[in-house]
């Protein structure tokens, strides 16, 4: 007799298990589920089989072949497009031309399949559905059979008022060739939804064959944990792939086992692993081939697969860990949370029960991981960025935690503390925000909302209401997926290092201010801001003769309340506009629009300069009248001109990445430079002392561009004569990938080769040779550094950034 094993699912319930593998490859107690189903039926004298093949084919071929090794003949039937259950089995019609079995290869069962056969040939039926009793049969298609175990009913998934019996449908099946004319070709068919309630109606002989045994459908992370368990205790007759050292603790060939090593059955350590002195293995732990459990390590109730690494004192705790995942030390998984396979869980990481971390990963040193982890390569122990914490939409950030954030920002701040909150417009942007509203006030805080805003207006929001925080949401210029989140102190200033940690640590902890009922504060609804921050924008103008100068400005800005401001002012001054909309899909930067699409119509107008404006509100882009979009560090020089002769500040703060030019500047017009790490905060607190009376306004792009317009119009001049003033240098930056646990060693090893050169480590290395300097930067965001070099020449920079680029490079091979 013939047999046929489904083995076409891709077991979506239990991913990230079966993201590189088809489910009937999964293991249980380090074999795939599907020998376990091909030994059954070997056993019951079906060797003449047909597999039905769909998602990854190729894995279930290359490790069962011809099936001689099992002593059954395999043939192979692969479904194009998904055919159902019913269908996938008229695929493989040609070599079905007897009585045939069907079952699944993706269940564990230990049922006598003889006796089910022998039922179905005394029953003369055409179908035969082999059933078992379940406690609680709400999952599973119930079948109704009169006394002769005639099929009376069909229930699929029923609720508690159609439960008629406690007989579900195992998926095993015994039909008769014929059967198959019912099934259409090429078509999405299934057995128990289409072809045997067909069957039925026309009065088919159906029969339900009630077997004992056990049966599992191993359709989830919990059943498919559970098998194991059985399996352990005997609940099921399987041939388990070790040998019964003692009762319950079953050893593989090959297995190491330290002395000082506990083993608590019942367990079972696959071929060739090694359990350290001092680990714990035991209470229904399954551990796979190659593993190694280090000093000190435990595994209880939990399920390892192959070439797994548990690093001293690591700990799994009913979790699930794919092949060559790694724990570094102290590192613990708690119940049904799930480690895809070559997923890394760093130094005293953390993985909550139920969180689920597809493979590839890496979840740095010291995380506390409570969500998926999807998107992305790695989870940070630093929720905060460069510039903000900073996520895919669903993915890195969604819902749920932008609601945590602003618990723990709420938390961090203290009950009945003000914050206002404000975003660009958008639907994504008001999801989380309203998100991270619900959060904050969930703790007790009052919440100002600003509506639609730019940054620089929720920064100015924070000090005209008196808050004691600010949250503002925007899509990063040119990634049209991602949303950042930027939280603001009382001075409407970026958080502190040490407050972004805090805010860390109550977000990873759960941490979470709770209050009553009554203690929760509606929402504010702000209006009449935008008047006052026009109000702001207008102190910027110290000269008036930007009006008598009649400017002439191509000008791209985000659409809605920033344009409305920003061309509103400059019409008001005079400025003649042509106005250029930013890519409403955000897949152009606005870098890269300023100098292909501004500088064209700079060009044509005959403007005196061009202008683009971040969606953000406070990054500046700036065209000369002849289409040269100035670089960052130009720009910045330009500014630092503007502070000290026209603002005439007595000093200026400017990154440790910016060129000597500031200091030059600053020694022709009597002024000082604060050198600044390269941080949106810490450059904000480099102007205290300025002379500046609300800090953030230095990172408002519509006043610096109208303080520009100000300055050029004071001075007669226009911008590539302003530029002209501006001392030149030449500045050289390039990347070298390094990884995450390579920076610290080269980072070392390059200031004990500065040896006594003259260094600064403001930030980053910086070495001064004849003539310049070179800085080698970690980048905070990416495995990689920054190399800059400031030289006499361009030659000389670049020389300089090469130099270290090569040392960066060599030190990582040592």
């Amino acid at each position: 007799m013939k047999a046929v094993i489904m083995a076409g699912g891709e077991g979506a319930r239990l991913r990230p298990l079966t993201c590189e593998r088809p489910k009937p490859m999964v293991p249980l107690l380090g074999r795939p589920m599907m020998e376990y189903i091909l030994r059954l039926l070997q056993k019951h004298d079906l060797q003449e089989l047909a597999v039905t093949l769909q998602y990854l084919p190729e894995r279930i071929k290359e490790h069962f072949g011809s099936g001689e090794e099992w002593g059954v003949s395999l043939n192979y039937f692969l479904e194009k497009e998904p055919l159902g259950t019913a269908g996938s089995v008229k695929n493989a019609a040609s070599m079905l031309d007897q009585t045939f079995l069907v079952i699944s290869g993706d269940c564990l069962t230990d049922m006598d399949l003889t006796e089910a056969i022998r039922f179905h040939r005394r029953k003369r039926a055409l179908v035969t559905i082999v059933l078992t009793p379940r406690e609680d049969p709400l999952e599973y298609g119930i079948v109704i059979t009169d006394a002769e175990g005639k099929i009376s009913r069909f229930l699929e998934k029923p609720s508690w008022g159609e439960v008629f019996s406690d007989t579900v449908n195992t998926g095993i099946y015994i039909l008769e060739p014929e059967v198959l004319r019912y099934v259409p070709d090429g078509k999405q068919f299934d057995f128990s939804r289409d072809l045997f309630p067909l069957l039925l109606k026309e009065g088919k002989a159906l029969f339900g064959c009630v077997l004992p045994g056990y049966w599992c459908d191993i359709g989830s992370l919990e059943q498919y944990l559970q098998a194991q368990h059985d399996m352990l205790s005997g609940k099921v007759t399987v041939d388990i792939p070790a040998g019964e050292k003692e009762k319950g603790v079953w050893i593989s060939p090959g297995v190491e086992l330290e002395e000082g090593s506990r083993l608590l059955p019942p367990v079972f350590i696959g071929p060739g692993s090694r359990i350290c002195s001092g680990a714990t293995v035991g209470e229904f732990a399954v551990i796979g081939t190659q593993n190694y459990i280090g000093p000190g390590a435990v595994v209880k109730r939990g399920v390892t697969w192959e070439g797994v690494n548990l690093a001293a004192r690591a700990a799994v705790k009913g979790g699930i860990l794919g092949q060559k995942v790694l724990l570094e030390e102290r590192a613990v998984v708690y119940e049904d949370a799930v480690l895809g396979d070559k997923s890394i869980l760093g130094e005293e990481s953390v993985i909550r029960p139920g969180v689920k971390v597809w493979p590839y990963k890496r979840v740095e040193s010291g995380v506390i991981l409570r969500s998926n982890l999807v998107w992305g390569s790695r989870a940070c122990r630093f929720l905060f960025g460069f510039d903000g914490v900073k996520g895919r939409l669903n993915g890195e950030l969604g819902v749920e935690s932008a609601v945590s954030l602003g618990a723990a920002f709420g938390s961090m701040l203290g009950r009945g503390k003000r914050v206002v909150v404000g975003s660009e417009a958008g639907t994504a942007a008001n999801l989380l925000k309203d998100a991270a509203k619900i959060g904050l006030i969930s703790v007790g805080l009052e919440v100002y909302e600003l509506g639609e805003t730019t940054c620089s207006m929720a920064r100015l929001g924070v000090n005209v209401y008196g808050a004691q925080g600010g949250i503002y949401l925007y899509t990063p210029a040119g990634e049209k997926d991602c949303l950042c989140l930027r939280f603001f102190d009382g001075e409407g200033m970026n958080l502190s290092r040490g407050d972004e940690r805090k805010l860390e640590q109550l977000y990873y902890r759960d941490d979470f201010t709770r209050v009553s009922p009554t203690a929760l504060v509606e929402e504010v609804r702000v209006t009449g801001m935008v008047d006052k921050y026009r109000e702001h924008l207008a102190g910027a103008l110290k000269a008036r003769q930007v009006q008598k100068r009649k400017f002439k400005l191509a000008l791209s800005c985000p659409a809605g309340l920033a344009r409305t401001i920003l061309l509103d002012l400059l019409e008001e001054l005079g400025c003649t506009l042509y106005y250029l909309p930013l890519p409403s899909d955000n897949t152009v930067s606005p870098q890269r629009f300023a100098r292909e699409t501004v500088r064209e119509i700079v060009e044509k107008m005959a403007a005196d300069l061009g202008a683009v404006l971040c969606p953000d509100g406070e990054r500046l882009f700036l065209t000369t009248a002849h289409g040269r979009l100035l670089e960052d560090e130009e720009l910045q020089a330009l500014i630092t001109l503007l502070q000290l002769r026209y603002r005439q500040l007595s000093s200026v703060a400017v990154p440790v990445t910016a060129p000597r030019v500031h200091e030059e500047l600053a020694r022709r017009y009597r002024g000082q430079v604060v050198r600044t790490r390269t941080s949106p905060r810490q450059r904000m607190e480099g102007l205290r002392g300025t002379g500046l009376p609300f800090l953030p306004q230095a990172f408002d792009g519509t006043r610096t561009l109208l303080e520009l317009l100000d300055f050029m119009a004071a001075e007669q001049k226009s911008l590539e004569q302003l530029l002209q003033e501006i001392p030149p240098f030449y500045l050289k930056e390039k990347r070298i990938p390094c990884p995450w646990n390579q920076k610290g060693r080269v980072m070392r090893r390059l200031v004990e080769e500065a040896g006594s050169e003259q260094v600064e480590m403001i930030e980053g290395l910086k070495v001064y040779r004849p003539g310049g300097w070179a800085l080698v930067l970690p980048d905070p965001e990416e495995p990689a550094y920054r190399i800059i070099g400031e030289g006499c020449t361009e030659e000389s920079a670049g020389s300089l950034a090469d130099y270290y680029l090569e040392r960066v490079r060599v030190l990582q091979q040592e």
